[in-house]
């Protein structure tokens, strides 16, 4: 088996777990890149070059559904992303069907069970908004149909794993309601708010899981 690769993302900017039995991928680097503009490909590829074959990505959410609120931790088993697709492929290679690794996956749950808290929430759909900015109201109401957390980055950085041959599963972190779910209308303040709740909770949970992971 190779080394696993944990992409912490905003939820753990700037306080990312250090490199052990594991390599560590910031997925906005240093300095803060928007979700529109990172390369998946250069974040990945030494990842790969290391001898990575699998990656535990760590996820900011927002909360499309009521029973997803700030606090849950949840496993997803798809997602949708409508573009645009990053590829590092020019040629028909890139007609792949891309999705998470259902070994990998189970792995995940069954060691963040055995190990952390809290409850590691088993199955949901993410759905990958373009970006940067958060969404309307509106949006909210057409993805709550299709959909039960939301962010910006997943689906095209699991693409990208796929295509590099890595195995790929997230724990994604719901930090908000998403615009429009909860009952007051949402701020940056509440997002910020939610997302220092939860960092000393998922640094807590990763201090346990990922020497099993590994």
């Amino acid at each position: 088996m190779g080394r696993l690769a944990v992409v912490a993302g905003s939820a753990l900017f700037g306080s990312e777990p250090e490199p052990r039995d594991w390599e560590v991928v910031q997925r906005h680097g240093h300095p803060y890149t928007l979700p529109h503009r990172i390369d998946y490909g250069a974040n990945l590829r030494p990842a790969a070059a290391a001898g990575c074959d699998r990656v535990l990505a760590i996820c900011s959410v927002g909360g499309v559904q009521p029973q997803f609120g700030p606090g849950t931790f949840l496993c997803p088993d798809d997602f949708i992303s409508l573009g645009p697709y990053p590829s590092t492929f020019d040629g028909p290679q890139a007609h792949l069907v891309p999705g998470f690794d259902s070994e990998w996956r189970g792995q995940v749950l069954e060691r963040w069970a055995e190990a952390a808290e809290p409850v590691l929430v088993d199955g949901g759909t993410y759905w990958q908004s373009l970006g940067p900015r958060l969404e309307t109201t509106a949006e909210i109401r057409m993805i709550c149909g299709h959909a039960d957390v939301v962010g910006m980055t997943l689906g095209s950085e699991c693409a990208v794993a796929c295509e590099l041959g890595l195995a790929y599963a997230s724990v994604c972190v719901v930090d908000n309601y998403a615009n429009g779910v909860g009952e007051e209308p949402l701020t940056l303040d509440e997002l910020e708010r939610g997302r220092a709740e939860n960092a000393e909770r998922l640094r807590a949970a990763l201090d346990a899981v990922l020497p099993l992971l590994a």
